[in-house]
């Protein structure tokens, strides 16, 4: 083995231990990059003008890019919906209406979890929201405690891999450049780019794929072990007409929201940065109507100084509903669905005045309601505590992003690259024996590493070696946004069973939380195995909406 080889295994391992170590990841990443740099200087095995790349890298890779702006703005959007308790409204709203079936407690929290993962995408929020509410009545019910934790922490995790997802829109941006470099590699110089929205549209399957299979398991064992997830009965005068609106009332909302977010992703009506700022719009109309229902919004007292006279005349409402707030989201879903929301066009249709008209209007009532609901979120709360959530969780990202691209350098600057691609081509069984490797190192890395580490340090190292190869960049990132799904729910470093340990009570041990998450586990790994199989279940719909 050559020295750039040596000491590049000795770096990552060395990063590997520090990071099991407690130590931050972004700083973790860049230092030890850095400190093995100079080693390699010492030797002789390193040239440390490839640093020279760095402010290149970190302008054009994080600065000026267009799509990683959608990452704050899905936080925002997520973080924003979680503070105005629309998942308690889903939550208290599908255990009624599945609750009287066997296990309904149980799909009722896969359904919800399905839907603030398409809204929010937020799993940490979507744990520990699920278990404040669900675990206790579950447990009231009679649920296997096992059953109960294993489902809440699973329908969580959703948030990977349905999309608008966080997680999908960085993972897109490393495998569409890893994809470029592949291509060029094996002299294709204009190779079709890999957007986030074919990544969108390629996990929607595989994730209500995963969410069946969830809702197949509890099923299973409703009617294995009756004991394990008995059946609620409804209270007297929640049938028919009742349940209908205030089904209609929970799900039409958030529902809405992802249609217009989504849809207009998948439609090429909007890029995912526009309709990001669609979501983050939708989420803060929704969240000034949601205040008010809520009962944490006062009215403003008119008084003799300026702004006081500003906000009453604002927001005279009060505690009453605000129509315009309300008015302005219908406004704000309408316009997404049917107009052009690429702001890169060259030619802007203004011949029809009475379309100019109605879109003034239109874009009128939607600035007026969006004052509204501002002035209510902030009076509330909720604006300066979902800002500050946004802003520690992007930083944190980009930092991670930075740290990253050091040790990116530092890795090729010690032929990492040609390493990678002689191990990999070599194997014994060719591709498929390499993307298994891949796979099963990617899936133990979920033991003790979070997906973001994962993502920004052995992406970029496999991805390309990966993709000269004649299989499809969507289907290859989907089937990692799976596997890191997982490392969500493998112990002993499992987020989600650490969110759900903090809000658990006291008599839910937690042996319960793991031996419960196991059986998911075990799901997803069977979801991850279906779609090596049957690639289209990633492909077909990219390729049916994209051509």
């Amino acid at each position: 083995m050559a020295l750039g080889d040596t000491l590049n295994v000795l770096m990552i391992l060395s990063i590997f231990g520090t990071l099991i170590a407690g130590f931050p990841v972004a700083f973790t990443l860049a230092g030890v990059a850095l400190v093995w740099a100079g080693i390699g200087l010492a030797l002789g095995a390193f040239d440390p003008s490839i640093f020279g790349a760095l402010p290149s890298r970190i302008y054009g890779g994080a600065m000026t890019s267009v799509v990683l702006i959608a990452v704050p703005l899905f936080i925002f959007m997520g973080v924003m919906l979680e503070r105005s308790r629309v998942a308690e409204e889903l939550l208290d709203t599908m255990g009624k209406l599945f609750g009287n079936l066997r296990g309904g407690l149980g799909i009722s929290v896969a359904v919800v979890g399905a839907l603030m993962a398409a809204s929010t995408g937020i799993i940490g929020a979507t744990v520990i929201t699920m278990g404040l509410l669900s675990l206790p009545t579950m447990l009231k019910r009679g649920y296997d405690p096992k059953l109960a934790c294993g489902a809440i922490s699973a329908s969580g995790t959703l948030g990977q891999i349905i999309p608008p997802s966080i997680v999908l829109v960085i993972l897109g941006v490393q495998i569409s450049n890893a994809y470029v470099d592949a291509q060029r590699a094996v002299g294709n110089w204009s190779p079709e780019p890999v957007s986030i929205g074919d990544l969108f549209a390629g996990a929607l399957i595989p994730g209500l794929l995963l969410v069946s299979l969830y809702i197949a398991y509890i099923i299973a064992v409703a009617f294995w072990k009756p004991d394990a997830a008995p059946t609620v009965p409804r209270e007297e005068g929640e049938e028919g007409w009742f349940m209908f609106r205030k089904v209609m009332r929970a799900l039409v909302p958030p529902v809405a929201l992802i249609v217009a977010v989504l849809g207009s992703i998948l439609m090429g009506i909007a890029t995912p940065t526009e309709a990001a700022s669609v979501g983050a719009v939708g989420a803060t109309l929704l969240a000034g109507v949601r205040q008010v229902e809520l009962g944490e919004v006062s009215a403003p007292v008119a008084g003799r100084k300026l702004h006081t006279r500003v906000l009453a005349f604002i927001d005279r409402g009060g505690r009453r509903p605000p129509i315009h707030a309300a008015l302005a989201l219908v406004v704000m879903l309408v316009l997404s669905g049917t107009m052009d929301l690429r702001v890169k066009r060259d030619v802007i249709p203004v011949d029809d005045a009475i379309a100019i008209g109605i879109a003034l209007l239109a874009c009128a009532v939607l600035a007026w309601g969006m004052l509204v609901s501002l002035l209510r979120v902030y009076r509330s709360g909720v604006l300066v505590s979902s800002m500050r959530s946004t802003m520690m969780v992007s930083a944190m990202v980009f930092v991670i992003l930075i740290g990253a691209t050091v040790f990116s350098l530092v890795f090729r600057g010690f032929g990492g690259e040609e390493m990678i691609h002689h191990v990999l081509s070599n194997m014994p069984g060719g591709l498929p024996t390499a993307i298994f490797i891949v796979m099963v190192v990617m899936f133990f890395l979920g033991f003790f590493l979070d997906w973001i580490e994962i993502t920004f340090v052995v992406v970029p190292m496999v991805a390309p070696v990966l993709l000269q190869s004649d299989i499809s960049p969507v289907w290859l990132g989907i089937m990692m946004a799976v596997n890191l799904q997982t490392s969500f729910l493998t112990p002993p470093f499992g987020f989600a069973l650490f969110y759900l340990r903090g809000v658990a009570p006291e008599e839910v041990h937690t042996k319960s939380i793991y031996l419960g998450a196991l059986p998911f586990v075990i799901i997803q790994l069977i979801g991850l195995g279906l779609l090596a199989v049957f690639p289209g279940l990633a492909t077909w719909l990219p390729n049916v909406i994209y051509g």
